[in-house]
């Protein structure tokens, strides 16, 4: 049995201007493909979701800012946010986050309660103690889901970022105009 998506409050809705996703575990499904090219040349590959990537395209659209801080270095990830426009794209090998995001809060003018983070390990867990609306995906840590305002039906790398951006963007008041301003840029 499934469980219904669950709603934001219209109030915390409203007061996010910035959302924050994590990367691996909430983008991707986690895994990563590591190899090697027949010159030795180190390859990483990550499997993101063409339906999250749009949902992110759509949150741009809105006046909702869209940041990327992941506890991972990756080619992947820099590769994934110049496609999606993405400029604010912070990787740190030490998941040292409060940092990064206190910095780009400052820079923005920014409060902890206009936050809203969608993590799902124990690398978000200080994130998700302090911003307005911490999120996590179906399959966050235990520790995660007791911290965590919402939780996705879907997997992190399968929908998960998309369901949330949905629900932000419903409970804004802004996703059915959204929508419909995506379909007539494409004629329809």
């Amino acid at each position: 049995m499934s469980r219904r998506p669950m709603e934001i409050p219209r109030a915390t809705a409203r007061r996010i201007r910035l959302v924050v996703f994590d990367v691996d575990g909430v983008m991707t499904d986690g895994g990563v493909y590591m190899g090697t090219t027949a010159d030795g040349t180190p390859v990483e590959l990550k499997r993101f979701n063409v339906q999250d990537g749009l949902g992110i395209r759509i949150l741009q659209k809105s006046d909702v800012q869209v940041a990327l801080i992941s506890g991972r270095v990756s080619e992947a990830t820099r590769g994934r946010a110049a496609e999606l426009g993405i400029r604010d794209v912070f990787q740190d090998g030490g998941a040292r986050k409060i940092p990064i995001l206190h910095e780009l809060l400052d820079s923005r003018g920014l409060e902890w309660t206009e936050v809203a983070v969608l993590g799902d390990d124990l690398a978000d867990l200080p994130l998700l103690k302090r911003v307005g609306l911490p999120a996590t995906v179906a399959n966050g840590t235990a520790e995660v889901c007791r911290a965590a305002a919402w939780q996705s039906t879907k997997e992190g790398g399968r929908g998960a970022v998309r369901e949330f951006v949905e629900a932000l963007l419903r409970a804004r008041g802004e996703w059915t105009g959204l929508v419909d301003e995506y379909c007539r840029e494409r004629g329809g």
